[in-house]
């Protein structure tokens, strides 16, 4: 039964998302935590599915990004991504422990988990509106990398206790990239393998990333930075020609028919309202210091390096999903925060990957579609 219901939210998402207009990752996580209210529960192969999702549009992300636009406007994006984590990582910090009583270590974790911005839902936005060809959408997806790796960093001094793993999975990672990216050209410049309908091509990409998720696995680590760090190095196997653009695309396609939406709809799962309305008023103070935080930290650099989309950029690095659920999780299981605290985290997690991106949709968006100028090649979107 799970997995007619799984298929049924994923269409139905797609037609409300067209039907309103709105980002088919809000649709989805709504809808899934809808689901979840009413008693669906995420089996084992969605949670792998939903791992290899994000993973997935985590790699899509750093493809997109233009490598020479990121080294030129590098002061911007590590500003911005810098603030992003470090005000709200202090904020929720601060309150956590001090005003709200929670012990060292949790707040240590409320702070992670809050201090995020969701690569994911910022590419699938930029992605969707077709605003990741333009400046502001690379220099976005720069700065959000920059915050998640400081998210990242974070949990790994804090908590994560270094093993002989981990340092496996590490070199592992760095093996991966250094190879895909010294001989990935045979793949998607090989007459023999173009236009195949059995797309070796993709088939290639995923078995990295399964290898990333197979060496994390293996020493207690997270695929999405090396997966990221692959897309960058990439990126310009995808930007070389047509052929390869065009198999950017049919993994775009690929991925969006099931693996992201299983991301985005196991999200929503995870979402307990009866925990969340229980301490709502906890839930609404750490999603509003989250708010506000990433507002002091990100809006005024916004307007110093993107003023044509100050308010957009803002919006959306206020965005959380990924990493904020990663921090959240481990915390849960490594018994620093009980479940009551592990639900609000999860709802204002939640929250902030909807409500923001609802309203920088609605109201802010810095350019009209028609506006757009593709980067790769100089024309105008029509």
């Amino acid at each position: 039964m799970t997995p007619l219901i799984f298929g049924l939210l994923v269409f139905v998402s797609s037609l409300v998302s067209l039907w309103l207009g709105f980002s088919v990752a809000i649709i989805e996580i709504l809808l899934g935590a809808t689901a979840g209210h009413f008693g669906m529960k995420p089996e084992e192969w969605m949670l792998y599915l939903a791992n290899f999702g994000g993973i997935t549009l985590t790699f899509l992300a750093g493809t997109e990004i233009d490598t020479r636009l990121m080294k030129e406007k590098f002061k911007a994006s590590f500003l911005i991504g810098a603030a992003s984590f470090v005000v709200p990582f202090l904020g929720i910090f601060l309150y956590t422990h001090y005003v709200a009583g929670w012990g060292l270590q949790a707040s240590l974790i409320g702070g992670t988990a809050l201090s995020t911005t969701s690569l994911a839902v910022v590419y699938s936005v930029l992605v969707e509106t077709n605003l990741s060809k333009t400046e502001i959408g690379k220099i976005l997806m720069a700065a959000t990398f920059i915050t998640d790796m400081g998210s990242a960093l974070a949990l790994s001094i804090l908590f994560v206790k270094p093993t002989l793993y981990t340092f496996i999975f590490i070199s592992a990672s760095l093996n991966v990239i250094y190879f895909a990216d010294k001989f990935s050209h045979h793949f998607f410049h090989n007459p023999k393998l173009k236009n195949k309908v059995i797309e070796p091509e993709i088939k290639y990409i995923f078995v990295l990333l399964l290898a990333f998720m197979f060496f994390a696995q293996w020493g207690d680590g997270h695929a999405v930075l090396p997966a990221f760090a692959l897309g960058l190095l990439m990126s310009r196997h995808f930007t070389e020609t047509s052929e390869t653009k065009t198999v950017r695309n049919r993994l775009r396609t690929v991925a969006y028919a099931m693996i992201t939406p299983t991301f985005f709809i196991v999200g929503g799962l995870k979402v307990s309202f009866p925990l969340i309305i229980s301490a709502f008023g906890l839930f609404a103070i750490l999603f509003a210091i989250k708010i506000v935080a990433k507002f002091a930290g990100v809006y005024f650099l916004a307007r110093k390096y993107l003023p044509q989309g100050s308010m957009y950029t803002t919006l959306l690095m206020s965005t959380g999903l990924t990493f904020g659920t990663i921090a959240s999780v481990f915390g849960l299981n490594a018994k620093l925060i009980d479940q009551v605290q592990y639900s609000v985290l999860i709802g204002a997690v939640i929250a902030s990957a909807v409500i923001p991106t609802f309203i920088a949709q609605q109201w802010f968006m810095p350019v009209h579609e028609e506006d757009i100028v593709d980067l790769d090649n100089g024309d105008g979107k029509a």
